[in-house]
């Protein structure tokens, strides 16, 4: 079997360190006699998984005690819906800023409970760019801010987080979760679908102030409910099983490369790596200012748009995959998660100068 270079923005590509464990305890989970797959949720075994994920994710994150880890299901995109159900109380406004398709997606879901006031937008950047923080306007009345911290499409990541003004702060962090320090107590909520840098899709994480819990508007569904999840250990209904502790391995994974410092300099050197290849030729360009470039996903262009499809099909077959574009916006993306290695970029690198010199 030979193993490619998977560049898919998500799911995405796995360690190899965590598939092989997957693979030798996939018939059995130590002594249990059984696969995970096969295990009741609320049996001891699995229980003993879930709660080894919790602890191993607080410590990765230096969570604090007052905030609740939840593990959902139905993706980000099911917790588009779940902030403004959980977060709004007896206030009908939100605050969400537009950098993009994503950030886009969670507004149009804001809408549907709240007015939504969108205090910032990249549109008339093409979304290349995220607006100065100097630039929002925060309605004092909203019951919180949200922002997409790294939109997967776009390639635009905010390298710091914004301040909130007094109001309540939510990142939907999916595509850059577990690759870089973040200050858990700066939020009131985190969210972020798992198939990007922490597991397979089907599970996602939630990270909740605990005293924000129980203000659920009356018609939110159970399952979306985060302190109906809480109280029951995102158990509300049968978990993705698997999946969690598929996610339970990742998180083992990343303590052992040194946990998240240490994850973070190896995404600084690949994204470096890949960025100086564009920005040094005249034949590739990036389409993102460069002081909100995403360390994750990297959008590029050819000078000649007509080579694409010859890119990407010489690249497959020198076992470089999934370097297309998202449909919405074509061109070319490199999606170099936490377990991408730097050999793969290297790779890509390399690859990309040979076919300058070809075609160039």
């Amino acid at each position: 079997m030979t193993r490619v270079y998977n560049f898919a923005a998500g799911p995405s590509t796995f360690p190899d360190a965590v598939l092989e464990r997957a693979r030798d305890e996939l018939l059995e989970w130590g002594d249990a006699g059984m696969s995970v797959m096969e295990m009741s949720h609320r049996g001891k075994a699995f229980i003993g998984i879930a709660e080894k994920a919790e602890a191993n994710l607080r410590q990765l994150l230096a969570i604090p005690a007052h905030y609740k880890v939840l593990f959902p299901q139905g993706g980000a995109t099911g917790q588009f819906a779940a902030v403004p159900l959980n977060l709004l109380g007896d206030s009908n406004q939100a605050a969400y800023v537009d950098t993009g398709i994503w950030s886009q997606k969670a507004i149009g879901e804001g809408k549907r409970y709240a007015e939504v006031a969108v205090v910032a937008s990249g549109k008339s950047a093409s979304y290349g760019a995220i607006p100065d923080r100097s630039t929002w306007t925060l309605p004092a009345e909203a019951a919180y801010l949200h922002y997409t911290a790294n939109e997967t499409i776009g390639g635009v990541e905010f390298q710091e987080i914004p301040d909130a003004g007094g109001l309540s702060l939510v990142s939907d962090v999916s595509s850059n979760f577990l690759s870089r320090p973040l200050d858990i107590s700066r939020f009131a909520a985190i969210y972020a679908g798992a198939q990007k840098n922490a597991g397979p899709a089907g599970i996602t994480v939630v990270i909740v102030r605990e005293e924000l819990l129980g203000r659920a508007l009356p018609i939110t569904p159970a399952i979306l409910d985060w302190k109906q999840q809480a109280d029951n250990g995102s158990m509300l209904n049968t978990p993705p099983t698997y999946n969690w502790y598929l996610l339970g391995l990742v998180l083992e994974w990343l303590l052992g490369q040194g946990g998240i410092p240490a994850v973070e300099q190896a995404n600084v050197r690949k994204a470096g790596k890949l960025y100086a290849a564009i920005d040094t030729s005249d034949f590739y360009s990036s389409p993102v200012e460069p002081t909100v470039r995403s360390r994750m996903n990297v959008p590029f262009r050819l000078a000649n748009a007509d080579l694409e499809k010859t890119f990407l099909a010489e690249a497959r077959v020198a076992g470089l995959v999934n370097l297309e574009g998202h449909r919405s916006v074509g061109g070319l993306r490199a999606s170099i998660y936490n377990a991408m290695p730097e050999a793969g970029v290297d790779a890509l690198v390399a690859f990309m100068g040979e076919f300058e010199r070809h075609y160039g």
